[in-house]
């Protein structure tokens, strides 16, 4: 087993104990590394589906081998030729995207209801969090009404797509830090033709996905009120 898949297997079911019930506990960071998508998406809906009222909250950090992903009710007609790069459909919102390495991905496994948050809340946050976090490397960005994500000019840095299931979400944001950004242009990125990505190393930021990571850590748990 890779060092990546044993931390995924070791999320292990959610804490429910004695002691979680009596005090939460400080939510827990996973940097997983590079893990293949749906192993990935199927441990993300069995934490989801166990968790309880007192179960901690949860921030996955990873990267996933090149995959297309299509939202739930995405159209195939934004899939334009995907050619060797597998194809997965899921169960988040949205149309279809890209996930390579290069890219940060961030699933935060947290209680909604808990934090106070509608999932129009939880999606600012977490594009209010890239935001901030582009703003350390001097970079202007921001987000648009009506279309999920972070962009800076006319160009999409981060795309956001969640699922919440009895008040727990999952899924969330993948992050362009320094990808080929080539299969993009294989796909109408999030369902818009035309539309150009970027990513903080073409924009003066970092090349690391792991340096972004600490950097995005201290962001998210501010804007999501861990």
């Amino acid at each position: 087993m890779s060092t990546a898949a044993g931390a995924l297997a070791a999320v292990a079911a959610p804490a429910t104990g004695a002691a979680v019930r009596e005090a939460l506990p400080e939510p827990v960071i996973r940097r997983l590394g590079r893990i293949e998508y749906q192993p990935a998406w199927r441990e993300m809906q069995r934490f989801t589906a166990g968790r309880g009222a007192a179960t901690a909250d949860e921030i996955w950090l990873l990267e996933h081998p090149p995959v297309f992903t299509l939202g739930a009710n995405a159209s195939r007609a934004h899939l334009l030729a995907p050619g060797d790069i597998p194809v997965v459909q899921i169960d988040r919102g949205g149309q279809v995207t890209y996930h390579g390495p290069g890219q940060l991905v961030v699933y935060p496994l947290v209680d909604l209801k808990r934090l106070g948050l509608g999932i129009r809340d939880f999606v600012t946050a977490l594009e209010r969090a890239v935001i901030s976090l582009a703003a350390g490397y001097g970079i202007t960005a921001e987000s648009r009404r009506g279309a999920p994500g972070v962009y800076v000019g006319g160009d999409k840095l981060a795309s956001v797509g969640v699922r919440v299931r009895r008040n727990g979400s999952y899924h969330g944001l993948a992050l362009n830090v320094a990808l080929d950004l080539e299969p993009f242009s294989r796909i109408n990125p999030c369902g818009y033709e035309g539309l150009r990505m970027t990513q903080l190393s073409a924009l003066g930021g970092p090349r690391s996905v792991w340096e972004c990571a600490d950097a995005l850590e201290p962001h998210l748990r501010r804007t999501l009120g861990l």
